[in-house]
């Protein structure tokens, strides 16, 4: 195990109605002037944003609006929020939605601070300095509510990016299973994806003798496994919704990767994705990882071997362990499949023809210098193999 730090300092509220409180919360964390930060849509229409209104209001909170965040957030919101909080004199940005709303409403605090253009962040400046951010999650999916990270897309290029620091994790975040219950299956379906996403960048490590994150990453994916079918058959399952909703919080704090190198290359690599064709991002994983997993595999037959014991419950192949490891696999595409998850590039809007030039964008783009992950470091001949490995 690998030397390591960890602190993680958010104040999870979790529980039926507890959104109704949110006004308390921000009070304690020491706001005055709120900016509340949301999509659209379901928020108004369900009427959380009115009970969120009402309880700043309780507590004599004043505060302004800015809507309109999307899927995969873009910086050009971003910039208006900023200029938005300053104009303003805003001193706390709350997030009311998803991973999209909370990792814009971390830019908008990072930005608001600092002298230069926020997008120096996601260019690998750290975060040092925000305003306080609080959530009020709506989907289970980013872990962005208990994380010091946050991606943004560039919209002059079309750069996906992203930026951490302790600075932008949340204050507190509010977590009403309740609220997912509205979601449609295709939404829950990407959220699960992306939990047991970011579970696989901590799991696959060259890290030796890390057994009890090992167990960790395992038991928040047989978790997820396990009442990933609940939620479909059923929306309004409660328990099953509560507890993938804290796996979801738990597989990206950070408490599952300490004390390992972790790998991000399927990240990196769906980013590109994500930003070229706007397709959900649990959805591009879905494509992405069984290819990369396929592509690396032999780099670690062990550790895939593993995995498919533990969680996807194989027998092991003692005599020959890649066997089990490419049963492990096999079973991990039919969960994705069960779930309604895509399988392919085309089920994506992914064209071959934009192979070439998002390999070089995700190995090469804003900066970068030419190789990805570190599990296996990748280079772009390797990209473009895996993306077609998609196909």
């Amino acid at each position: 195990m690998d030397n390591f730090t960890f602190y993680s300092p958010t104040y999870f509220v979790f529980g039926k109605d507890q959104e109704n409180h949110v006004g308390q919360y921000v009070r304690r964390f020491g706001g005055s002037k709120v900016l509340i930060h949301y999509g659209g849509g379901s928020v108004v229409k369900s009427g959380l944003l009115d009970r969120v209104k009402k309880s700043l209001e309780l507590e004599g909170l004043s505060y302004i609006e800015l809507g309109g965040v999307k899927p995969n957030p873009k910086s050009g919101l971003v910039y208006e929020g900023i200029e938005l909080c300053r104009n303003n004199q805003v001193d706390f940005i709350l997030a009311v939605g998803g991973g999209s709303t909370i990792d814009s409403s971390k830019a908008i605090a990072a930005g608001v601070v600092y002298d230069g253009d926020f997008w120096d962040f996601y260019q690998g400046k750290p975060i040092t300095e925000a305003l306080p951010v609080g959530t009020v999650l709506t989907i289970a999916a980013a872990g962005s509510e208990g994380s010091p990270d946050s991606v943004i897309t560039k919209e002059e290029g079309m750069f996906k990016r992203g930026a951490t620091g302790e600075a932008i994790r949340p204050a507190f975040s509010i977590l009403n299973p309740q609220l997912t219950e509205t979601l449609s299956s295709y939404q829950t379906a990407c959220g699960i994806t992306d939990i047991m996403a970011h579970v696989f960048e901590r799991y696959f490590t060259n890290t030796v003798e890390v057994e009890v994150t090992d167990r960790l990453c395992e038991a928040i994916l047989l978790t997820v496994k396990k009442e990933a079918p609940l939620v479909i058959q059923d929306p309004g399952n409660y328990e099953a919704r509560a507890n993938i909703m804290w796996a979801g919080m738990v597989a990206h704090n950070n408490i599952c990767g300490v004390g390992r190198e972790q790998d991000w290359a399927s990240h990196t690599i769906e980013h590109e994705l994500s930003a070229t064709y706007d397709c959900a991002h649990g959805a591009g994983l879905a494509v992405v990882f069984p290819a990369w997993m396929e592509y690396v595999m032999k780099h670690d037959v062990s550790r895939f071997a593993q995995l498919a014991v533990r969680v996807w419950e194989c027998q092991m192949d003692f005599v020959d362990p890649e066997n089990t490891a490419r049963e492990g696999l096999t079973r991990y595409r039919d969960f994705l499949k069960s779930i309604g998850m895509p399988s392919k590039f085309k089920d994506i809007g992914a064209k071959e023809e934009d192979i070439e030039s998002m390999a070089q964008t995700a190995c090469y783009g804003d900066g970068r210098d030419g190789t990805i992950g570190s599990f296996v470091p990748l280079v772009k001949e390797d990209v473009i193999s895996i993306y077609r490995m998609m196909l």
